[in-house]
């Protein structure tokens, strides 16, 4: 494997949306404002064999993932697993979110199949959700960081937004600056900016408490 010269950090993603998102995190934090262009690169961009994800909570999932990418890499690896909690399933999809429809990764189909298990449920109470992350650091040394973050909202009856993946176009966080009126604010996280999304959402959340740990082993 060939690890491309400026790199510093690779993270454990195939996904471009995430790197984008990290990196922007990342430098709004003390110490990583001038972190350069090509310093964090993807298990996507060298080509690296992704592990079995087998652990059965999302810490567990994004050690796995880390550990791998350290090791074949060298370099500090940070990964994250996340997905959405949904109250009256009892917390699922949880860590299946990525694959409930059965394929790993399939926006539309995964959306499509929870709004049709929650289509009968129609008091927003009873709709209540919240996404996940779990965000780990583990250096070449084999020293582990792990932090949890949680946005929690509710879950509208049809997608709306083009920001955003996964199951963003459904969910209304609590936490979003109130509307003109003072009332609640009604967009979901795929509605939007990447800037107020990344304020308040879990990913950002986690990588946010695992930034000084990051910043650390960058030197």
């Amino acid at each position: 494997m060939v690890v491309p010269d400026g790199a510093r950090l690779v993270l454990a993603t195939h996904n471009r949306k995430k790197l984008v998102e990290l990196v922007a995190i990342l430098r709004t934090q003390p110490g990583l404002d001038a972190l350069p262009d090509g310093a964090v690169v993807t298990a996507g961009d060298l080509g690296a064999p992704e592990p079995v994800e087998d652990g059965v909570t999302f810490e567990e999932n994004a050690l796995i993932k880390a550990r791998a990418l350290a090791r074949a890499t060298g370099l500090p690896a940070v990964a994250d697993d996340s997905g959405l909690a949904v109250d009256v399933l009892g917390g699922a999809p949880g860590i299946f979110s990525a694959r409930w429809a059965g394929r790993h990764g399939d926006d539309q189909a995964n959306l499509d199949l929870l709004l049709a298990q929650l289509d009968a449920i129609a008091d927003p109470q009873h709709r209540r959700a919240g996404f996940v992350c779990a965000a780990a650091l583990v250096t070449p040394d084999g020293a582990t960081q792990v932090f949890r973050g949680e946005m929690r909202g509710v879950l509208v009856t049809a997608a709306r937004g083009t920001y955003g993946f996964g199951y963003d176009p459904i969910l209304v966080p609590d936490e979003q600056d109130p509307a003109a009126d003072g009332s609640p604010g009604t967009l979901t996280s795929a509605e939007l900016t990447p800037e107020a999304k990344n304020a308040i959402s879990h990913r950002g959340k986690a990588f946010r408490a695992l930034a000084p740990a990051i910043a650390a082993a960058l030197g």
